[in-house]
């Protein structure tokens, strides 16, 4: 194994500036992200205040989001390595800065020397007494990495880079997909496309030809990208074209079999991509549906872009039924219902740290009350589609069979033509679970 020179650093009082276009600025950036998730902060929102009140440039955003985010996905196994380099505890952000760099130090040991030689830049401008620690820990990390990973290797937390509990129940859930499920958790996500119907669709893909933008086309017409681009590159996505929509989740809007006229509702609508992929297939009277009243401007400027009118949207409970309701009932519906996301952790990494084991029981619950809420809703021989990103069965299978054994009306319907229960997370889409469920006449 190639292990670098490393020369120790001399300590002084003196904090420096650091270059914001430097490899320093971007990992005290990303460990600060870190630190906020680890005190039970969301990345996404925490990212985006920082990068607000910081102006960062486009070069700077897209290093500070791919660190940060990597190294939470490397959950468990820098915590393995700092536990036994470690004699002290460290303040939270020095100590998130070890973990940045030690997930960089992973994925680029050839860059050792430099990484090393940054994060000690980057500890010196919060406090400057402690770069000796930093550089000392990581000296060790590097010239033990054969030790630490055969330490990583046995350990199921730091092997497969998900809490005990998450592995333990992902084993149990799908005994013979469990590996692979834990495995595409931990990359980094694909990028697909959906074309908008509304459009012309030869002009669309000519544009993306012209551009150089490859792409394979999946079952059920995602254009799966060979690389992730900036939207700002993306040809007509300003115009309405086409829109960013995983794989996995294209399969809701073609599976509710949509007709012309429908009444239809989006009980749980933000940020809005199946809202407007429901509203591209069909003519259709459409209500949607928000809890957060903070994502409902999302939802109105995707509908925008896209150039489509929902009938309504409203910020409500969708269980909360006599709040939002006129008493005239729905062809069909779509529940995708808050979940765990653990089918999509790889988008959001910080979840493997937030998520707690009860709290899927918590999210079974709200599913429920809202699934029974719903159900009067629809008129008989009407179907609902129930979608989750998750992939525990507590919230998928068990929670359909126990909503069809409450409701004698309700019969599971086969989706035959479409992605079928589960769609697990692979290198093409994220995790979901489908179940389409018709009202007895």
């Amino acid at each position: 194994m190639y292990v670098p020179q490393l020369e120790p650093k001399r300590t002084s009082g003196v904090r420096p500036k650091l270059e914001v276009t430097s490899l320093a600025y971007a990992l005290l950036q990303s460990a600060q992200l870190v630190a906020k998730v680890v005190e039970g902060n969301s990345l996404a929102d925490a990212f985006e205040e920082q990068a607000r009140l910081l102006a960062w440039p486009d070069q700077v955003r897209g290093a500070v989001r791919d660190m940060s985010a990597g190294c939470l996905r490397d959950y468990g196994r820098g915590d393995l390595v700092l536990n036994k380099l470690l004699h002290k505890p460290l303040p939270t952000e020095l100590h998130a800065i070890l973990l940045v760099a030690l997930h960089r130090l992973r994925t680029r040991p050839e860059h050792a020397h430099t990484i090393v030689d940054q994060a000690v830049s980057a500890c010196a401008s919060l406090a400057p007494g402690l770069r000796g620690v930093v550089n000392g820990v990581l000296r060790n990390a590097v010239r033990r990495r054969e030790e630490f990973d055969q330490a990583i290797a046995r350990d199921p937390a730091a092997r497969y880079a998900h809490p005990h509990w998450w592995v333990e129940r992902v084993r149990a859930d799908h005994p013979d997909a469990w590996e692979q499920i834990l495995d595409a958790g931990n990359q980094r996500p694909p990028m697909s496309l959906r074309l908008n119907r509304c459009h012309d669709r030869t002009r669309t893909l000519e544009a993306l030809a012209a551009a150089h933008i490859e792409y394979r086309v999946q079952p059920n017409g995602a254009l799966l990208l060979r690389q992730p681009q900036p939207v700002s590159s993306l040809p007509g996505f300003a115009e309405g074209w086409l829109s960013v929509q995983d794989a996995g989740a294209q399969w809701a809007a073609p599976s509710l079999d949509l007709d012309d006229g429908q009444r239809v509702l989006d009980a749980c609508a933000a940020p809005g991509g199946k809202t407007a992929h429901m509203l591209e297939r069909a003519d259709v009277a459409l209500c949607a549906l928000e809890l957060d009243p903070n994502r409902i401007g999302r939802i109105r400027a995707n509908l925008e872009r896209l150039g489509l009118v929902a009938k309504q949207l409203l910020n409500a409970d969708a269980a909360a039924v006599e709040s939002w309701w006129d008493g005239t009932p729905f062809d069909r519906i779509l529940a995708d219902v808050p979940c765990s996301a653990s089918g999509a952790v790889r988008r959001h990494p910080d979840i493997k740290w937030l998520r707690r084991p009860e709290d899927i029981a918590r999210f079974a619950a709200q599913q429920r009350r809202i699934l029974d809420a719903l159900w009067p809703t629809l008129k008989p021989g009407g179907k609902m589609l129930y979608v989750t990103c998750s992939v525990f069965d507590e919230e998928n299978t068990r929670q359909i069979e126990r909503f069809c054994g409450r409701h004698a009306d309700a019969r599971r319907l086969p989706l035959d033509d479409g992605p079928g229960a589960y769609v697990l997370p692979s290198s093409e889409n994220d995790g979901f679970f489908y179940a389409l469920v018709q009202k007895h006449d």
